[in-house]
């Protein structure tokens, strides 16, 4: 009762029901001592926001190709965009749960008809309120018959869509236990429909803080703050600036001459550098970021099971996690499930470096000295060309030949990752098995830079992916993301070396909450909406 009685305390100094003096006579009253009083009162009002100025951002992400169709984001900086200017029907928040955005509930009695009450009163930034038949056109647009979405393979379950008063009802095929988690996805932005059933996914139009002022694809983003925003103590800044700075020297750079007071995708090797600087501050999550090389089985030679086996124990993770994430981050298994997923398979042999027996698989492959391409840029993670360099190393004493090819970082995202058979690639992850599985490694996803499709452990796979989610019964849910982790693990063309931390340096005029969170960087890429000038 004492702790709840504090917090309660705590939240009224923030938001001004009470004054320091009232806060402090009160925690002297529940029996803190008075200099514990004074520090907790000076931290509660340091966490109190304030409202102005304008922001700058610089993140290690962006291309000329993008656009702003939701459908079409494939980075962090559209991500970011996106959560500045507009919302989703549910989010995950700072401390990592799922909570009602648009929507000020949802429910369902089977897991198989989902309900989503909308908020009332909130409004677009072209002034149009928002309503179910925004919804419905906005999921329309990813589930098209022609849709290119690559949110399409998250909803395709969905069989119907309709409206029930102010609710929105969506049907699906089969029971889903975390589909509440999948309308979170940043593809899924609200955007208002036509009155025909139409939306106008390049008008730039959302309900969120900022409203969109201009947008240069590959440069940057200019927002302003939204006055009517619904959302009761967030967006703070008067205007925000997002910019595309790929080079993380230039980045790293920007922050430090003060040009920006925000970069993500901090080099591991600067890290200590940029700690010393007095005016910076030093701003490390941990979560579901992980570094991956994925391997696509519609291109030879890694149809080929024995390539695919000798690449996975070809490489040294331990040494990877040493020389390029320098330590802030962890050894990663070949599949996608981080140890902050709730059912992530800890049971599962970590595959060690082998180059014995990567020289076997590759010798029965017939492949042992022949060439295999690998791309990378640093344009999928700081230190990724390096790290594709350790790769050709730790190869070589297994027999194989890897062939780095150093691709441009501009047009990464849209002419390298997802279509080149072996490359470099970063996924932030997903806070549940289905949704990070549904994302990139079922076979009807967009996304699935594998390619796994046909095999049989991938038939398999995708067998359960589809039982696991009509299940709600946890020790048998937890039983089939194990096995789904094995089949990964074992079969197919993911090769995933190293979780990594995400790495931020920020001015120290920014404060942020208590809780940032780590789902993705930048506080779970909403660093416009929740973060503020001290």
């Amino acid at each position: 009762m004492k702790d709840k009685f504090i917090a309660q305390q705590k939240r009224m100094l923030g938001s001004g029901g009470i004054d320091r003096r009232q806060f402090v006579t009160s925690m002297v009253a529940a029996g803190v001592a008075l200099p514990t009083a004074l520090s907790m009162a000076g931290k509660a009002m340091a966490m109190t926001p304030n409202k102005g100025g304008h922001l700058r951002q610089g993140f290690g992400h962006g291309s000329t190709t993008d656009s702003l169709d939701p459908a079409t984001y494939e980075n962090g900086l559209m991500q970011n965009v996106c959560y500045t200017y507009g919302n989703h029907l549910t989010e995950v928040n700072g401390s990592g749960e799922l909570v009602p955005e648009l929507c000020e509930s949802y429910d369902s009695p089977d897991a198989k008809t989902w309900t989503f009450k909308l908020r009332s009163g909130v409004e677009f930034h072209n002034g149009k309120t928002l309503d179910a038949d925004d919804v419905i056109a906005t999921f329309n647009h990813h589930r098209g018959e022609d849709s290119k979405s690559a949110g399409k393979g998250l909803i395709t379950a969905v069989t119907d869509i309709r409206r029930d008063g102010d609710a929105v009802v969506f049907e699906l095929d089969s029971p889903n236990a975390d589909f509440p988690f999948i309308v979170s996805d940043y593809h899924f932005m609200i955007m208002p429909s036509d009155g025909e059933g139409n939306v106008d996914a390049l008008a730039g139009q959302g309900t969120g803080a900022y409203k969109l002022d201009n947008f240069e694809a590959g440069v940057r983003a200019v927002f302003s703050r939204n006055p009517n925003y619904w959302k009761e103590g967030f967006g703070h800044f008067d205007s925000v600036e997002t910019l595309s700075l790929l080079d993380t020297t230039a980045r790293q750079n920007a922050v430090m001459n003060g040009d920006v007071e925000v970069i993500d995708k901090v080099d591991p090797k600067t890290v200590n550098l940029l700690a010393r600087v007095p005016v910076l501050t030093i701003l490390e999550t941990t979560g579901t970021l992980h570094y991956t090389f994925p391997m696509r089985l519609d291109t030879p030679p890694f149809d080929n099971f024995d390539v695919r086996m000798a690449l996975k124990l070809a490489i040294n993770r331990q040494e990877m996690v040493d020389k390029i994430l320098l330590g802030h981050g962890l050894i990663g298994n070949d599949h996608p499930i981080s140890v902050a997923n709730q059912f992530h398979n800890g049971d599962l042999a970590q595959r060690e470096y082998d180059p014995d027996k990567a020289r076997h698989h590759i010798a029965k492959a017939g492949l042992e000295g022949t060439a295999i391409q690998l791309s990378s840029s640093d344009a999928a993670f700081a230190g990724a060309v390096d790290a594709a360099q350790l790769i050709k190393a730790s190869a070589e004493a297994g027999g194989i030949n890897v062939e780095i090819v150093r691709e441009p970082k501009d047009g990464y995202w849209s002419n390298v990752w997802n279509k080149k058979g072996w490359s470099a690639c970063y996924w932030g992850g997903r806070p549940t098995e289905d949704w990070m599985f549904s994302s990139a490694y079922v076979a009807d996803t967009e996304w699935n830079d594998t390619a796994w499709r046909t095999t049989e452990d991938a038939e398999r796979f995708n067998a359960l992916v589809i039982e696991a989610r009509a299940e709600l019964d946890q020790n048998r849910r937890r039983e089939i993301y194990y096995e789904c982790q094995r089949l990964i693990h074992a079969d197919g063309g993911a090769i995933v070396p190293m979780w990594a931390n995400h790495i931020h340096a920020l001015s120290k005029k920014i404060a942020t909450p208590e809780k940032v969170a780590g789902n993705w960087q930048n506080d779970g890429n909403k660093s416009a909406e929740r973060w503020w000038f001290a």
